[in-house]
């Protein structure tokens, strides 16, 4: 990894830690929920910001507030830019919570689901919350209030498509016998993942003083790189596993990925054969039988290598949008080497 982007990885930690404190100040406690007629005690403070700060704190890639800076950078200053960096990682881990709950999900990041860990009361509501903290940060860290606008806008814009993208999600994994097409797919990937990719290229590039022009071509370039991260992780389920997840666990959700549908394309008998699979996988758990038998059919079409390829397609055509949408110099630069990360190299 460049050693800049190190340096700013560890400037974001330390900007998600302030922002999720483990006992939130009086100070905290006021700027993001207003005057209160008393105030918590200790316990009570921590319960507020418990579920999401656990799961933050677990880690994660922290692409997107990097994407965010490294944005900034390309057109100017990125000091606003890390300043708002919790904004993408927090709304992002708040629709992992409210998701697991949704699919039923065991883990995450290596330990129990928050729903498991805190109860399912306090992870809807914390989940819930870490969509609205966000709008503190405009609130606090934005004195333009015309650029404030504008991000509030965005970030309202973004969080609908991200919604539109899970409901479509959902509607399609309660329907076993159900195959969405590949542009249907596409279309949910770039709005349930591609969504906050582009949204912080947006507020990178509205905190750097980007053109709207070029604003509007890198959030178009970072909607479908989050597409192709999707498409790679949804690879990697069933390959290897994901990080911090365990194998397969996509099957048990009956999740109908980019590598299940082009491999239904090549082996037409699968389709029929997939809702007993995900039905037993989903009954009996990640450990069933039919999860690896499941696996075994998909690969053996060559649709991992496919959607792989794929992937490597849309990255390779949002670099270049990227580039193109950037001025030149170490700032362009700088944004382009966050697409091998993407890739996974």
């Amino acid at each position: 990894m460049r050693p800049e982007y190190t340096e700013i990885l560890a400037k974001i930690e330390a900007e998600l830690t302030r922002e999720l404190p483990e006992t939130p100040a009086d100070g905290w406690l006021e700027s993001r929920f207003g005057p209160l007629a008393s105030l918590p005690n200790e316990a009570d403070r921590q319960a507020v910001t418990a579920p999401g700060r656990e799961l933050v704190l677990r880690g994660g890639k922290r692409w997107r507030p990097l994407l965010q800076v490294l944005c900034a950078r390309a057109f100017g200053s990125g000091d606003l830019a890390l300043a708002l960096a919790p904004l993408p990682e927090i709304v992002h881990n708040g629709t992992l919570i409210v998701d697991d709950i949704e699919d039923g999900a065991e883990v995450r990041r290596g330990g129990p689901a928050v729903h498991l860990a805190h109860g399912l009361d306090a992870a809807v509501n914390g989940g819930n919350l870490m969509y609205f903290l966000p709008l503190a940060l405009l609130e606090d860290r934005v004195p333009d209030p015309v650029l404030r606008a504008r991000l509030y806008g965005a970030y309202a814009a973004q969080l609908r498509r991200v919604h539109l993208g899970q409901a479509l999600d959902i509607a399609w994994h309660r329907d076993p016998g159900r195959l969405p097409s590949e542009p249907e797919y596409l279309l949910m990937c770039s709005l349930k993942t591609g969504a906050l990719s582009g949204l912080a290229a947006r507020i990178g590039a509205l905190c750097g003083g980007a053109p709207d022009a070029a604003a509007d071509a890198l959030v178009r370039a970072f909607e479908e790189a989050g597409v192709a991260f999707q498409i790679l992780d949804d690879v990697r389920n069933l390959r290897t596993g994901n990080p911090g997840k365990e194998r397969g666990d996509d099957i048990v959700e009956g999740k109908k990925s980019l590598p299940v549908l082009r491999a239904c394309a090549r082996d037409p008998s699968l389709a029929g054969r997939l809702p007993g699979f995900f039905g037993r996988a989903k009954a009996g758990g990640v450990r069933d039988p039919a999860v690896e038998e499941a696996v075994a059919a998909i690969s053996a079409t060559g649709a991992l290598e496919e959607a792989e390829a794929e992937a490597a397609g849309l990255l390779a055509r949002a670099e270049a949008a990227a580039g193109t949408a950037c001025p030149p110099g170490p700032g362009r630069e700088s944004l382009l080497g966050i697409f091998p990360l993407l890739a996974g190299k």
